[in-house]
């Protein structure tokens, strides 16, 4: 289903994370948004990270499939009804579109922000720096921060960002969780008993969840991001 919110193309789109992952820029060069709703379980490893950090066959005892995303950062679990997961497309020229990988993706994190601001869950803070981490964010997605992304007042992530460009367009992959659990994101991950217990306590602290139900009639979360990137 293909519809507009002021200039912003919003494309809604359902299969398996793997199809998902593909990397096929919007035909048309306007900025759009993909909300994609996954229909599989799946440990999503980031373009840089070795097949050695998964355990594929673990993987699939907890029901997830093993596949890998072409933009950065840590492994990420997704699930049907897990996440709300927004792919911001912007082609080259357009006044969003920044060279700089910081620059990019902060007034992303600002639109999340005010989301999420809209539906009772700020007040939020935004990243604007680079990537800091932690003992485990360059296995976990969520155990660190990057640039643009989103944290509650307590500090928890509540919206992770990666990127990947072209000369033609930039992706940001953007997904917020509406349910977490700590053993289910690192079951199919490679880590002894004393390194999972380890982080598992950091996530626990490290990472928010946001439900994104509203009232009857008001608008969808994906509609206050557009809202706002407009």
């Amino acid at each position: 289903m293909t519809s507009f919110v002021g200039r912003w193309q919003i494309v809604h789109v359902a299969n398996d994370a793997k199809a998902l992952h593909s990397f096929d820029p919007p035909t048309q060069q306007v900025p759009t948004l993909v909300v994609a709703s996954v229909t599989n379980s799946a440990l999503v490893l980031g373009s840089t990270q070795p097949h050695s950090v998964a355990d594929a066959d673990a993987a699939r005892r907890h029901g997830q499939d093993l596949v890998r995303r072409r933009s950065g950062g840590g492994a990420v679990l997704v699930s049907p009804g897990g996440q709300v997961w927004i792919d911001v497309w912007i082609p080259r020229g357009d006044p969003l579109w920044d060279d700089d990988v910081v620059g990019q993706a902060v007034p992303i994190g600002r639109a999340w922000a005010a989301a999420i601001d809209g539906l009772g869950h700020g007040p939020c803070t935004v990243h604007e720096a680079g990537v800091q981490r932690t003992t485990w964010s360059d296995l976990v997605c969520f155990a660190g921060r990057g640039p643009g992304e989103v944290f509650s007042a307590s500090g928890r992530k509540l919206v992770g960002i990666s990127q990947r460009r072209t000369r033609q367009w930039v992706r940001l992959q953007t997904l917020v969780y509406r349910r977490w659990d700590s053993a289910s994101s690192l079951a199919g991950l490679v880590l002894s008993i004393d390194e999972r217990a380890d982080a598992t306590r950091m996530l626990d602290r490290l990472v928010g969840v946001v439900d994104p139900a509203d009232e009857p009639g008001s608008p969808d979360i994906w509609e206050r991001v557009a809202a706002a990137l407009r």
